[in-house]
């Protein structure tokens, strides 16, 4: 710094960047990663997300279309400073224009990167189309690795269809391609080190993710909740772990080098080890509401302004509106802390 520069106060920063036209709030945290749930619905019943019989799925005319969602993703790319693209459900492979919509959001300039979260049922049969529109790399989720346990969490046999999808995606060359694991007392927790050894067989990139309070049963457990200490004990009984040097940045995953390197492995801490002071997220839902938070309570309405006649300006006046109100952090260690209304399928990952 030199003698006739200044330091930047947090307020002439947050002024500077919204005269810039970015999604930033009251904090400085700039949006640059956009979730964009395509649907509700999901072909498994995993035990910690709803329960059997399901959900109420949003009607078709409240979803928003092909049509729209691109358009969102493009005003969020080439007007909000949007770089990164992921898209998730529910299971976003049931979105039956998911290819098309990948290839056309691969087509904007500056062009995004893009992801995609699935429960890997179907993949097997998918991976190369997404591969060849555009898709950068998919996380698949997977809990466990024996077949009665999968159908005890998911409430289906599938067990084998999500190993051919992820195996059908990384043929595809979907990479790095990444697992995400929950890990839940007394059903799948002694299998961490099992998990990590069978990704490291097979380059994958294991990331284990604490159980969140977002299951459409509300039925929640803090005390039940495997805490990424105790996911990194139960790793460091079988492997040397140690700290990864390169810089987190905004990514949600603390990541530790697995003997040595250059292998490593994920634990995302949401409840005990938050990361909302480097949050660069904005999610927006399958029905078109943007939400500046996966933990908010409030939501800003897209779809009726979409379809109402707004224009591209003001759909993105809009989003900074929602954006710039951000909450300092989740509060789910308040007392006052309320669940959302919407399960984690409703809202997208």
């Amino acid at each position: 710094m030199t003698s006739t520069q200044t330091t930047e106060t947090r307020e002439q920063r947050v002024e500077r960047l919204r005269a810039q036209g970015l999604l930033v709030d009251r904090f400085g945290r700039v949006a640059t990663d956009l979730r964009i749930s395509l649907i509700d619905k999901c072909n498994l019943r995993c035990t910690y997300c709803m329960p059997a019989e399901g959900l109420p799925w949003l009607p078709k005319d409240k979803l928003l279309t092909d049509d729209e969602i691109v358009r969102l993703a493009r005003i969020a790319v080439e007007k909000l400073g949007v770089d990164e693209l992921r898209f998730t459900g529910g299971e976003p492979l049931l979105r039956p224009g998911l290819v098309s919509i990948i290839d056309q959001v691969t087509d904007l300039r500056p062009r995004p990167s893009t992801a995609l979260t699935t429960n890997g049922l179907g993949l097997g049969k998918i991976a190369a189309a997404l591969a060849d529109a555009g898709l950068d790399r998919v996380n698949v989720s997977l809990d466990t690795l024996d077949r009665e346990r999968f159908q005890a969490l998911t409430r289906r046999d599938r067990l084998h269809d999500v190993l051919d999808g992820i195996e059908a995606a990384a043929a595809a060359g979907l990479q790095p391609l990444k697992i995400n694991t929950v890990l839940m007392r007394g059903v799948n927790e002694d299998e961490a080190p099992a998990l990590l050894r069978w990704c490291l067989d097979r380059g994958y990139e294991l990331r284990f993710i604490e159980q969140m309070p977002i299951d459409g049963g509300h039925v929640w457990d803090r005390h039940q909740m495997i805490t990424a200490q105790e996911i990194l004990r139960s790793l460091e009984s079988a492997f040397d772990l140690s700290p990864d040097p390169a810089h987190r940045g905004a990514a949600p995953a603390e990541t530790w080098l697995v003997n040595g390197g250059p292998s490593k492995v994920g634990v995302i801490g949401s409840v005990t080890r938050p990361f909302c002071g480097d949050c660069d997220r904005t999610r927006l839902t399958a029905d078109g509401q943007i939400r500046n938070c996966l933990f908010a309570t409030e939501e800003s309405d897209l779809r009726a302004a979409l379809r109402g006649g707004a224009s591209d300006d003001e759909l993105a006046d809009r989003w900074r509106a929602a954006m710039f109100g951000k909450r300092p952090g989740h509060g789910i260690d308040d007392p006052s802390f309320l669940q959302p209304a919407r399960p984690m399928s409703a809202i997208g990952g």
